[in-house]
Formats: C-alpha cells, sequence, structure tokens
C-alpha cells in the first residue's frame, strides 16, 4: 500500500513540475529535494529555485511577471503561504514552520483613494496595479528557524542562525544569531557561540 501511495505522490509531483517550467521562466529543483507543486500558483517568467535535500510545502504564490523564490539545500518549509512580487530568498538549513506567511509586497496601498477599485479591477477584470504597493525583497538567512504561526513582511532580512518565536510579526531586520518574539518582533536575546 505504502507503494502504491509514494507512487501516485511521485507520477503527480512530475505532473504538476511539468505543468509549472511550462509557464515559469526557471524551474529548478535539486537532487533528493521533494516539493508539493501542486500549491505552487506561477506567474509567466518567474524563478523557483530549490536547492538539494530540501522539503517544500507551502502554497506559493507569484503575484507579477518575473517574481522570483530561491531555497536553498537542506530547508524544511511547512504549510504556510508565501505572496512573492519581487523576490523571496531562502538559505540553508533553515527550518520553517506550519502556517508561516512571508509577503514582500503590501498588497494593496495605504491610501484608500489609491485601494478603491482593487477589488473590482482584481477579482472581476483580472488586473492588478502595482505602481502605487510597496514591494521589497525578504531573505532569510542560513540556519534560521521561523516558529509556527509568524508573519514575514517587505524588506525583511533574518539573519544566520536567528530564531524566531512562534506567532511573531517580523517588521524589521533580525540580527544574526539572536531569537526575537512578540507583535511586533523585538529582541529577547543574542545567542552565544556555545549555542550555535
Amino acid at each position: 500500500m505504502m507503494k502504491l501511495k509514494e507512487i501516485v505522490r511521485n507520477t503527480l509531483a512530475m505532473i504538476f513540475r511539468v505543468l509549472l517550467s511550462r509557464k515559469l521562466k526557471v524551474c529548478e529543483v535539486g537532487e533528493g529535494s521533494r516539493v508539493n507543486f501542486w500549491r505552487i500558483r506561477p506567474y509567466h517568467g518567474g524563478i523557483f529555485k530549490v536547492g538539494e535535500k530540501s522539503l517544500i510545502r507551502a502554497e506559493m504564490v507569484y503575484e507579477r511577471e518575473g517574481a522570483s523564490i530561491e531555497i536553498g539545500d537542506r530547508t524544511f518549509v511547512g504549510r504556510g503561504l508565501f505572496t512573492v512580487a519581487d523576490r523571496l530568498v531562502i538559505g540553508n538549513d533553515v527550518m520553517i514552520s506550519w502556517d508561516v506567511t512571508i509577503s514582500d509586497h503590501n498588497s494593496h496601498s495605504l491610501k484608500f483613494s489609491e485601494r478603491s477599485h482593487d477589488v473590482e479591477m482584481n477579482a472581476f477584470q483580472g488586473i492588478k496595479l502595482w505602481d502605487c504597493v510597496k514591494v521589497a525583497p525578504v531573505r532569510i538567512g542560513d540556519k534560521a528557524w521561523i516558529g509556527f504561526g509568524c508573519s514575514l513582511l517587505k524588506g525583511v532580512t533574518v539573519g544566520e542562525g536567528a530564531v524566531i518565536g512562534a506567532n511573531s510579526v517580523v517588521t524589521k531586520d533580525v540580527p544574526p544569531w539572536s531569537v526575537v518574539a512578540g507583535n511586533p518582533a523585538k529582541l529577547i536575546r543574542e545567542i552565544p557561540e556555545s549555542e550555535r
């Protein structure tokens, strides 16, 4: 029974990977990595790269042409939601727990006059205007650990070896080898050499 499940899963993964490759400019997955390709919503001209021996389960939504998601080696990404209009870079040996949301954009303008027609245009006309939406890449350094239920917002860089406590909202850069938590996330302590 287990072998049948594995055969079906691998066949479906292969089919979805082929479909994904047709829409993306680049689709590269390293040896030994497993990706839930059916959870990826591509946009033409996008880039998707995963290193070796990584496990990727999150839903990934490409918001516009040319958006890029790059994930390193030996990285685990649990079920969550990543929305990318520009770029998301995740390093090597990173752990991202379940229910994590990462967005490299505000999605809508803060000014009502600029977002007043967003629902009508997006839902009914299939048009999204990005000229009044703030967008900035998100970067997660090697060896970082993002706890469950966290939200990482546009322009954030998470330093190497940093730990983000569960349900935190990260609005600013996280220093390397530090622990942050809260809403908004604040420095709890630095991680000493003996704990790295």
